[in-house]
This record gives structure tokens, C-alpha cells and sequence, in this order.
């Protein structure tokens, strides 16, 4: 046995990983700057008279087999685009998973609905559609499942109850470009699927998002509300036919993803070959749960999430980041740290000014609330997660590295203890 690096001892590695945040990380090439070119040679930067923001929306769409695809601004947009696209009530609850960026919440609040936080299971990190179910009432309009770290929420229980209660389905799939679930690309699934291209997703051009749907109300309605409600995005007669937000993708973000899109196959192919790799040699030490894929299913490992039993190994889920970051694993504990509700711009409900709206719509009795134990499971799994980075750029011998510190970390548990 030898000794942990975090007591002193020498690291299975000193040299870092391709991460996101740099060019190593990052699949830009000449295809990329091409395009950019192209762009700022031609004058036109934004979409009207441009040519590359619907050559991506056609080509995205296409990709998953999808009718319709809106090109917009952020992943928070595309979620915002889908939300107006169905046009909710104020004061209609939407639920989704607690374990997410405020991305998913804010188009909620943006459309005065209330976000419902449903609990999450622990074998996937996916919504639990029986805690789902005992959430919704009257009120409940839409649920927002959210594809974590790359794995697929399970979706027939949550669209079974979407047709029992007359609900829409968004998928969130900001983490999840090419997750499988059952053999269907998530955001295919639900009524309508979201994806953000902001830097650190599988692909990128620094910000943006795309909403997809067969439904072609929802798909007209989609690209009216990304316009202004301006239809033919200002080749026409000017009109405004309903209510919408300016999210346009403009042509420099659009050629930078029209290259990304050619490159997603391989992207999200690696990913999910790597983080197999570390999951089938680590699915065997005591106390360490690897990711549930759905049969037929793929995951393309956003990140890999690895859950503790901290009481069986008598070591926490912190020590135990610490101890294989020290031997040089690309690995931290917690991700976001507590339910997003548990933030305190939630928890004070205080989004418009220093009103109670939208959350004073709801009947005397029935708030939502926003507080510790509402979503147990969810806050046991962020005690016990580590996130483990996965890079297409990564090698077979990064991925060994990766895997001794775990085996080493292991090996040496009573070093932590």
C-alpha cells in the first residue's frame, strides 16, 4: 500500500486534463473560422438576410428527426421560447428537478408561472415521476424534466402522466446532446426539447440555444415568440401577432454551430465511450454507485456523477474529492451544493420587486414551498455526489490515470478515515 498523495504522499498525476475552459478542450478548428469568415465578409451579422442561422435550424432539426427548431440566444432562452410557445396562464405551476442552474427556472418566473420542484431518483438523477404526480394539481401546466450530466431523465412514467393530466413536456437537455433514452435522442421525447450551447456543453458557440418540436402549432409559435411576435423574422410586412421575447441567434454564433453540429457525433461518441471506461472499473469498489442507464440508452457524461455511501465507508464524499484531486483525478464534490430552491432568490420569492408575484396567484394554503426536506433524495444525493470530468479530448491512458487514483483512493480508504 502506498500513501496518499493528500498525506504526503507521490500522485498517480501531476500533468492536468483538456478541459473546456481552453482551446485543448475544445473541438474549433478552420471549419469554424471558415464560416466566420464567410460571415464578416458578407456584411450581415444578424439572421435577417443571413443564411447560417436556418441552415443550423434546419440542420439540428434534422439531426433528430425533428419538424421544427428555433434558433435563439441562450439555453435559458430555448427554455423560454418552449414556456411562451405554450403559453401558460399566470400562476400556472410548472415542475421540474431540483438540481439544475437557474436556467431551467428563470423562463418559469419569466412567464409569471410558479416553478414546483419535483424530487429527483437516485439511480439516474432524473425526476421521480411518483413525487412528480402527488406535486400536480389544477394548476400544474407543464413539466420540465431536466437530462443531467448526460443521462436521460426516465421518461415513459413522466409523459404517461403528462397524458393522464393533459400536460406538456419540455425536456431540458442543456447537459445531454446525443443521451439516448430507450434509443430515442432526449429532446425528441416530450412535446418539445431544449439544448444550450453555452462554452461548457458538448457543443458550443459561447452561447446560444435551439428548441425542437413535431407539433406545428408549437413549432410556429416557437419562432414566433423568439421574434417579437414579428412573423418571417422581418422579411414581411411589419406585424406582431403575439407576445414574444428578441432572441435571435445572430449569424456569428450560428456559423460557429454550424460547423459544432458536424462535429457532435464524434463529441458525444467519446464522451460516452470514457465514461463507460471509468464506470466499469469503478462500479466494483465498495461503496461507490455508478450511473442507471435506461436499456438501449446512452449516457454522454456532461460529467460522470459517482454517488458515496458515506456511512458504509466512513469517509465523506468531501475527503474523499479531496484525497483523489490530490492524486490528480479530475474530481469535486456536490456540484451545485443544495437544491436550486434552496438559493436564496427563491427562497424569498421575491422576483418582482418587493412583490410576492407570481407566487401570491396561488390559493391561501397551497403556496409552494421552497424550504429543507421538501425534496429529500435530492439533497442526499448532492451530500453524496462526486462529479468526475470527462473530455472527448481525453486519452485511453487519461482515462488509466483517472482510474488508478480511484483504485489507489480505495485502496487506502483508512488513511481518510
Amino acid at each position: 500500500m502506498s500513501v496518499l498523495a493528500i498525506n504526503g504522499g507521490t500522485p498517480i498525476r501531476t500533468t492536468g486534463y483538456p478541459h473546456i475552459g481552453t482551446a485543448a478542450g475544445r473541438t474549433f478548428d478552420e471549419l469554424e473560422m471558415n464560416n466566420l469568415r464567410e460571415v464578416m465578409a458578407s456584411g450581415m451579422l444578424n439572421r435577417s438576410g443571413g443564411k447560417f442561422v436556418p441552415q443550423v435550424e434546419k440542420k439540428w432539426a434534422e439531426h433528430l428527426g425533428m419538424k421544427y427548431c428555433t434558433a435563439s440566444t441562450s439555453g435559458t432562452a430555448a427554455i423560454h421560447v418552449a414556456v411562451g410557445a405554450i403559453n401558460p396562464e399566470p400562476g400556472s405551476e410548472i415542475i421540474t428537478g431540483p438540481i439544475t442552474d437557474m436556467g431551467t427556472v428563470i423562463p418559469i418566473l419569466a412567464q409569471n408561472c410558479i416553478p414546483v420542484f419535483g424530487d429527483l431518483r437516485r439511480d439516474n438523477i432524473g425526476l421521480d415521476a411518483e413525487d412528480v404526480e402527488r406535486r400536480i394539481t389544477e394548476r400544474t401546466r407543464a413539466i420540465i424534466p431536466v437530462h443531467l450530466c448526460g443521462n436521460a431523465t426516465d421518461m415513459d412514467p413522466i409523459m404517461a402522466l403528462a397524458e393522464k393530466y393533459n400536460l406538456y413536456v419540455i425536456e431540458d437537455c442543456s447537459q445531454a446532446y446525443g443521451t439516448l433514452y430507450k434509443g430515442k435522442h432526449v429532446g425528441t421525447i416530450g412535446h418539445m426539447g431544449t439544448f444550450s450551447l453555452q462554452q461548457s456543453k458538448h457543443i458550443t458557440c459561447g452561447d446560444g440555444g435551439l428548441t425542437v418540436t413535431n407539433d406545428d402549432n408549437l413549432g410556429s409559435r416557437a419562432e414566433l415568440f423568439a421574434n417579437k411576435g414579428w412573423p418571417n423574422y422581418g422579411s414581411g410586412d411589419r406585424d406582431y401577432v403575439m407576445f414574444g421575447m428578441c432572441y435571435r441567434m445572430t449569424e456569428l454564433q450560428a456559423a460557429v454551430l454550424d460547423a459544432q453540429i458536424d462535429k457532435v457525433d464524434w463529441v458525444t461518441a467519446r464522451r460516452a465511450e470514457l465514461g463507460d471506461m471509468v464506470c466499469a472499473a469503478v462500479k466494483g469498489l465498495d461503496g461507490l454507485e455508478v450511473p442507471s442507464i435506461s436499456e438501449g440508452g446512452r449516457h454522454t457524461y456532461w460529467f460522470l456523477p459517482l454517488l458515496v455511501d458515506q456511512e458504509k465507508l466512513g469517509v465523506s464524499t468531501s475527503k474523499l474529492a479531496q484525497a483523489l484531486s490530490k492524486e490528480g483525478a479530475p474530481c469535486g464534490a456536490h456540484y451545485i451544493g443544495r437544491p436550486i430552491f434552496m438559493y436564496d432568490l427563491l427562497r424569498e420569492k421575491k422576483v418582482y420587486g418587493t412583490s410576492n408575484y407570481p407566487y401570491c396567484l396561488q390559493p391561501a394554503g397551497q403556496e409552494v414551498r421552497y424550504e429543507a426536506g421538501e425534496c429529500p433524495a435530492t439533497e442526499k444525493i448532492l451530500d453524496d455526489m462526486l462529479q468526475v470530468s470527462i473530455n472527448e479530448k481525453m486519452t485511453d491512458e487519461d482515462v488509466a490515470d483517472i482510474i488508478a487514483c480511484f483504485e489507489k483512493v480505495w485502496e487506502n480508504l483508512d488513511e481518510l478515515r
